[in-house]
């Protein structure tokens, strides 16, 4: 028999946005259950450095998000290892499924679920994710160390993750589809002046090429967007780096989305298309996606979830 837990407030999601919103609705004395989910922290535990964030000049996105965990179950927030697998969006109170088999029911829900790596959807590049294909330098650079390095992109995470691999790879070629990275001015100097890294312009991935024993990469076949032109580069990880999707699993037909699959608030506020139930972070910014927007989004959440139930009540 499943154990049922009733909260007046549950929190779906351990970013920013969901240790914030656990902070403030603790402090509101409305003894909030937050659920994990499958990456407790969020993408911040698969950074390294972090720059921007108030406060430090320099601290490990691992180290913040300990930190901001903590601070949540000093408020009084319980925090819960658990997976949400379905949410009823219909009854109230709202019913939440935990993977553990625990239900979860609340007067309001939070949803902090964030956003995950996108993949390109290549066959080449299924077959050998997690042996040589990886969407996380900070998870797998390690295993490159004096080896030629490839990585896909041309945003801040592409750039980012370029930079990192350099403390590993002999070489890193990062190849992008335009003449131009979209990438900070500040981490684009950085990666022109590094002489490990190599810019490869006007190029898509074309074909991830390996060997299947033992199963590994051995380079990539890119392909030259205005002229067809393949060109081969030997390497041993291939690093994708175009962005990320909101995690939004649990609502889709649900919750009204745009922006291709960003939960919509009400402007100003938290609000979802159904009372009661509120979004933060990166599930609903496809503008900022900040750390530091994620924390104000989640005290604003916990602060329109509070003013939800006294008007309920």
């Amino acid at each position: 028999m499943s154990d049922t837990r009733h909260t007046k407030v549950l929190i779906i999601g351990s970013g920013p946005a969901g240790y914030t919103a656990a902070v403030y609705a603790s402090r509101a004395m409305l003894a909030p259950i937050l659920v994990q989910g499958i990456e407790p922290g969020g993408q911040l535990t698969t950074t390294t450095e972090v720059e921007n964030w108030p406060g430090d000049t320099e601290v490990q996105g691992p180290d913040l998000m300990v930190r901001m965990q903590d601070h949540a179950k000093a408020m009084g927030c319980e925090v819960i290892g658990d997976i949400i697998t379905e949410l009823d969006t219909d009854a109230r109170p709202f019913k939440a499924k935990g993977d553990s088999g625990t239900v979860y029911t609340a007067d309001a829900v939070i949803l902090a679920t964030g956003a995950r790596a996108k993949w390109l959807g290549l066959p080449s590049e299924e077959k050998f994710k997690g042996f040589g294909v990886s969407a996380c330098a900070t998870c797998d650079g390690f295993f490159y160390r004096g080896q030629e390095i490839v990585v896909i992109g041309g945003g801040n995470t592409a750039v980012e993750e370029a930079l990192f691999l350099t403390n590993f790879a002999s070489k890193v070629t990062l190849v992008h589809r335009r003449d131009t990275l979209r990438a900070e001015k500040i981490l684009q100097d950085r990666l022109f002046k590094h002489p490990k890294i190599e810019t490869l312009w006007h190029h898509t991935l074309e074909e991830v090429v390996g060997v299947d024993a033992p199963k590994g990469v051995e380079g990539i076949r890119a392909k030259h967007v205005e002229t067809g032109e393949i060109t081969e580069i030997p390497a041993k990880g291939v690093f994708v780096a175009i962005g990320h999707a909101p995690a939004t699993e649990l609502v889709t037909n649900k919750l009204e989305l745009h922006n291709g699959g960003y939960v919509k608030v009400k402007a100003g506020t938290t609000e979802t298309s159904i009372p009661g139930i509120f979004a933060a972070g990166d599930l609903t910014d496809h503008v900022y996606r900040q750390a530091v927007t994620s924390a104000g989004m989640g005290c604003m959440a916990a602060l329109d979830a509070e003013r939800f139930l006294a008007a309920q009540d």
